[in-house]
């Protein structure tokens, strides 16, 4: 028993007309991917590129906010690890990475 919506499948030839609609079923999910690159993929990336700069840029005596929100200046910097003077004869030390941005200078 060949149900109506398959007999056309079942009873088709191989020709290069099937081959055109099978490249035809491709478009949509390239277009799909195209968006997706320019709308997500894209921006993500440029972002993360400017925070990597601005981390790589630190220098002693930058005003920085961490990802917990805590305000601080910058007074030690190795590699992975920054120390941050957070009130008067108060340091903390944190991992680079916990820095979410620069901080406004204060008037």
């Amino acid at each position: 028993m060949i149900y109506t919506w398959l007999a056309p499948i079942a009873l088709s030839s191989p020709s290069t007309e099937g081959q055109t609609t099978t490249y035809l079923w491709f478009v949509p999910y390239v277009l799909i991917f195209v968006v997706f690159y320019f709308l997500l993929i894209a921006p993500a990336r440029k972002k993360q590129k400017a925070h990597a700069d601005m981390l790589n840029n630190l220098k002693t005596g930058t005003r920085v906010i961490t990802n917990g929100g805590i305000h601080g200046t910058v007074v030690g910097l190795t590699d992975d690890v920054i120390q941050l003077r957070i009130a008067d004869q108060v340091k903390i030390e944190i991992s680079k990475n916990a820095v979410a941005a620069l901080a406004q200078p204060r008037d």
